[in-house]
């Protein structure tokens, strides 16, 4: 396996954990490039579920190193509960297997609180559906210059003086604006204190593992979260994440060139879901709807918010093979369809009288669209026992091959389960 990049093609929750453990067995190291732990990749191995939402979804294969790029923002706290939870399960979490940039931005206690603070003072009709975690203002202090970097945490004189000067405006808005108590810097640098000693160990230079396993003739699996149509820019703005999750972003949230990247998979549920606000065209309000919910269990790992489920919408996926340049995708779910008489995909939309194959790209224009779609047959056989791509009905075959015909790339992984093992691999 060669170097691969990982990007979800939806609205996030397709399934990226799954393979990146599965693909993980092969590669001598695996770094998540963007996101926070607004995001949540679920494993199942011999039944057992782990979620994950910082470490890289390798860790459970050992030996793998497993890296978090300068591109994500990482809430200490949770990376701790994270190690922690996974050493008790015999996980080895050593600093000898697991590294942080040095130049990773720190989610502080102000990011979150002011995340809250934010998405309290919307109305309703405004809400963008916030995770609350912090996402967003740590990336703004990134972008402003002013935020704390995972290095800062060694450094003790730094790390005070980046609180105090970071509280100086949060805490004008904490109490004039949003009402609440402002924050003591020194009892927000007193509480980090403890937690910054835990973190340093895993500092170091990502970009330089990155390097070397190449060099040493290894591969590297580079992991993405949320979805495509979540990126900052590229997305259904202004419902979407605060950083770009597209494939080209894998280079800069990592440190490492372009010309690294020789796969990029998309992750693709075999139906759509999104979690939170936002357009989606394909959305269902029906039995169908319901039970895709009920049967694939669509619950977000990270925030435990109901998924909205839908019809497979190939513009969206259009979209996203234009942006990332996919070489294939995996499909996940496929099982989840099973027991349906007839399958819908979205093939294009209509919009102001046009019929469209890419997303409009005006403002919330995904909000007036409608789908135009097509209807194939379904299949009522359990699939979740499939072995080989010959072991699938033929109307699911089918299916995937319609997949590929309307977004010119190939389907090369279909996951039939939420276990390891329950993957094919084409």
């Amino acid at each position: 396996m060669s170097n691969t990049v990982i990007v979800g093609t939806q609205w996030g929750d397709e399934g990226k954990g799954k393979v990146v453990d599965m693909l993980a067995e092969k590669a001598g190291a695996i770094v998540r490039f963007q996101g926070g732990n607004n995001a949540g990749h679920t494993l199942v191995v011999k039944g057992e579920q782990c979620i994950l939402h910082l470490i890289p979804s390798g860790v459970l294969h050992p030996g793998k190193k497993c890296l978090i790029g300068n591109g994500v923002v990482l809430d200490p706290e949770v990376f701790l509960k994270e190690i922690d939870g996974l050493a008790a399960k015999g996980v080895d979490v050593s600093p000898e297997r697991l590294m942080i940039s040095k130049k990773t931005q720190i989610i502080m206690p102000y990011h979150k609180m002011m995340d809250n603070c934010r998405e309290t003072m919307k109305s309703a009709d405004n809400k963008i559906g916030t995770t609350g975690r912090g996402i967003g203002p740590c990336y703004e202090d990134k972008m402003g210059r002013i935020g704390v970097r995972a290095a800062d945490l060694a450094d003790p004189e730094l790390l005070r003086s980046k609180i105090v000067a970071a509280l100086v405006e949060k805490n004008v808005l904490f109490e004039k604006l949003f009402k609440v108590e402002p924050l003591d810097a020194e009892k927000v640098y007193q509480d980090m204190l403890p937690i910054a000693e835990r973190v340093a160990p895993y500092l170091g230079d990502v970009s330089s593992v990155i390097q070397d396993v190449n060099k040493g003739g290894g591969t590297v699996l580079f992991e993405g979260a949320q979805g495509v149509h979540l990126d900052i820019d590229h997305g259904t703005y202004p419902f979407v994440t605060s950083s770009n999750v597209v494939a080209g972003n894998a280079a800069a949230g990592a440190g490492c060139g372009p010309r690294q990247f020789e796969h990029i998979i998309g992750i693709c549920k075999a139906y759509t879901t999104r979690v939170g606000a936002g357009p989606f065209p394909t959305e269902l309000f029906d039995e169908v709807g319901n039970a895709l919910q009920s049967v694939g269990h669509e619950f977000g790992a990270t925030t435990g918010r109901k998924r909205r489920c839908g019809w497979l919408d190939m513009v969206v996926l259009r979209e996203t093979a234009r942006l990332c340049d996919l070489t294939e995708f995996a499909l996940t779910k496929l099982d989840v369809l099973s027991g349906l008489d007839e399958i819908k995909i979205c093939v294009a939309y209509e919009y102001r009288g046009t019929k469209v194959d890419y997303p409009p790209q005006e403002q919330n224009a995904m909000a007036y669209v409608e789908p135009v779609y097509e209807t194939l047959p379904g299949w009522k056989e359990d699939i979740t026992k499939a072995g080989a791509y010959e072991d699938l009905p033929e109307a699911a075959r089918n299916y995937i091959s319609r997949i590929e015909e309307l977004s010119g790339v190939k389907v090369g992984i279909v996951s039939v389960g939420p276990d390891r093992d329950q993957t094919i691999v084409r």
